[in-house]
């Protein structure tokens, strides 16, 4: 377990090329334990608040994080209990949550009222309400798992003034089965060595799955748009 988890921050300057150095998951995480030591747990919550409550934040490598941050505290790297880092987890996404709902529901629309830029793009808007006409509430719950849908769903629901109790009880859903499943499952699969040794593979193929239900979307969408120019 000591070699995993050395081969982990041995690994972490490089792990995930898909990302800039500093926004890989270990390296986070490495750089959490370095500064904050038995704390670190704190600077994973600061990033999932970041993400599921700030607009800001979309681009931050939640999912990934999780798995990572389960792998690290089932090798010991991050001297935590289980139960404590999913319950930590789980409420700041839930806060994060009602940080981006009560920003859409006081500013209204016109917080997405912005030129698009090299990070921000109306079309992250476009395809979160594209989720709400097909799945309404359970967009929150969904949402949860796909990355940049995860960040503007909240936002997008109160916005559209979306029933209060509604979207606390599919927001304390998808935050805590977020906040549970993927750390465990970081813990659980980290005692294999194969993992420790490929987690840079693991985390691209959780990236991948995570943004699957985007792909399906788009070629959904450009299917239909093919089939509408056929017809017309």
């Amino acid at each position: 377990m000591l070699e995993t988890t050395a081969h982990l921050l041995d690994a972490a300057p490089t792990t995930l090329a898909l990302l800039p150095g500093w926004l890989d998951p270990a390296t986070l995480i490495s750089t959490f334990v370095a500064w904050l030591g038995p704390w670190a747990l704190v600077g994973v919550c600061a990033v999932v608040f970041a993400e599921t409550g700030l607009m800001v934040g979309f681009f931050l490598p939640g999912d990934s994080l999780l798995f990572t941050l389960g792998v690290f505290i089932g090798a010991g790297t991050v001297g935590v209990p289980p139960w404590l880092a999913c319950l930590t987890i789980a409420l700041s996404a839930v806060a994060g949550d009602q940080t981006g709902y009560w920003i859409g529901r006081g500013l209204g629309p016109r917080v997405f009222n912005k030129p698009d830029s090299r990070l921000f793009k109306q079309e992250y808007v476009d395809k979160t309400r594209s989720f709400f006409d097909k799945y309404g509430g359970r967009t929150i719950v969904i949402a949860q798992y796909v990355p940049i849908v995860r960040t503007f769903a909240p936002v997008v629901a109160g916005v559209g003034k979306m029933n209060y109790v509604h979207f606390i009880s599919f927001n304390i859903i998808a935050a805590f089965s977020w906040g549970i499943i993927l750390p465990l499952a970081g813990i659980w699969l980290g005692r294999f060595q194969w993992v420790g040794d490929n987690i840079d593979l693991i985390i691209i193929l959780i990236v991948l799955l995570s943004i699957t239900p985007m792909i399906v979307e788009y070629l959904k969408h450009r299917a239909a748009r093919k089939r509408a120019e056929t017809n017309s």
